[in-house]
């Protein structure tokens, strides 16, 4: 836990203190945030007072007693509700305003956690609950230089397994008429093993109508055959597999033969043209040090696909954070399932991936850009034309 960090963030932000609290181990983001992980199942309610100033304070119950003794500062003990009111009342002892894992209107509720009665509760005790969602970002969601440098080598990686699947579907299909959807999954997955890369699941590959299917995968039960002609989508993720590493996260479309339908190259050209503009927005302001917040991006990137008639077909948010889990807990470029108003801070990674899914294809390109104290770059390889899959 990054204690020093904290505690200058929180009065950076005006904030009397960050509240954490638990109960069954609800909170994945609590346990990362401060640094340890419960001996055994957390079966009572623990609160973790971080103030701006001065010691933690931790009040756990004489049960499990022990849950917080990884993490410093004055113990408290409490058995009944009674008495957790009384001690969590004292534990504030008149802090104005403390930051929980809570969203308003869970507008971000990716952090918005902690329940509505628990937020009743400190409320009542005359605390007001700010969202730590930007606290969150900040301790959660920035890279370190060797994750930075992890991420580039997995990108090194991920781009020579992308080629290769393309060449794959080629030599297939020249081979054999057709290739299912489902072999060329496992492809990707045998080289990134090969390549030292791990991954929770995926990758999508998906043929024609299945293109248009954002979160479409196949399986043994559900896949369909890539023949000459067909139109192809490849999204792939994975990271190094080492302590610490993060993902990369990639999409890429092409299409097996000489020349992509007309209608295929005027829908990748408007998604590859919201997606340069999100990016050069991005990039003009860090250039300039002007704040910028993940809904504006989503904004930008909309708003070049809605101005050429498909708003109806671009249906999920422009971009996601990029952690050790492939959707990290930083800002999200999105104005459309959430209203995203973190900031875009030095340190962390997000994916800029536009999509247009009409009935019979879709496109989605898919590039991840880090944000530095000075600059904003595309960590990979961009596409600019459809893979003709020879």
């Amino acid at each position: 836990m990054n204690l020093t960090g904290i505690q200058a963030e929180l009065r950076a932000q005006k904030l009397d203190g960050w509240l954490f609290f638990d109960h069954h181990q609800r909170d994945p983001i609590a346990y990362r945030v401060l640094g340890f992980a419960p001996r055994r199942h957390v079966t009572r309610r623990w609160y973790y007072l971080l103030p701006a100033e001065g010691e933690p304070v931790k009040l756990v119950h004489r049960i499990e007693s022990w849950m917080l003794d990884a993490l410093p500062g004055e113990r408290r003990v409490y058995s009944g509700w009674r008495e957790l009111r009384d001690e969590l009342g004292r534990m504030l002892g008149g802090r104005k305003r403390v930051a929980m894992q809570y969203s308003p209107d869970c507008m971000i509720p990716y952090v918005s956690l902690v329940d509505a009665g628990t937020v009743e509760l400190v409320r009542g005790l005359g605390a007001e609950v700010e969202s730590s969602a930007g606290l969150v970002q900040r301790f959660e969601a920035c890279w370190s230089p060797e994750q930075l440098e992890m991420h580039l080598e997995a990108g090194r990686r991920v781009d020579v397994v992308r080629r290769e699947a393309f060449g794959e579907i080629g030599r297939r299909v020249r081979a054999e008429g057709s290739v299912q959807e489902v072999a060329i999954r496992d492809f990707v997955r045998e080289r990134f093993r090969e390549q030292g890369l791990v991954t929770d699941d995926g990758p999508i590959v998906g043929v024609n109508a299945n293109s248009a299917n954002p979160h479409y995968e196949p399986s043994p039960d559900c896949t369909s055959p890539i023949h000459a002609g067909d139109f192809v989508l490849l999204d792939m993720w994975a990271k190094l597999d080492r302590p610490g590493a993060v993902y990369y996260d990639i999409t890429w479309t092409g299409f097996a033969g000489p020349e992509p339908p007309a209608a295929i190259r005027e829908i990748f050209t408007i998604v590859r043209g919201a997606r340069d503009a999100a990016v050069e927005f991005i990039q003009s302001a860090v250039r300039a040090g002007r704040p910028v917040c993940g809904y504006q991006v989503d904004d930008v990137a909309r708003g070049h696909i809605s101005g050429r008639g498909h708003a109806e077909h671009f249906t999920h948010r422009t971009g996601h954070s990029i952690g050790e889990e492939v959707h990290g807990n930083g800002a999200n470029m999105d104005n459309l399932e959430t209203h995203d108003g973190r900031l875009l801070v030095p340190g962390t990674c997000f994916s800029i991936e536009p999509g247009i899914y009409l009935p019979e294809f879709g496109v989605r390109s898919e590039v991840n850009v880090y944000v530095g104290e000075r600059e904003a770059r595309v960590t990979g390889e961009a596409q600019s034309e459809i893979v003709v899959i020879e």
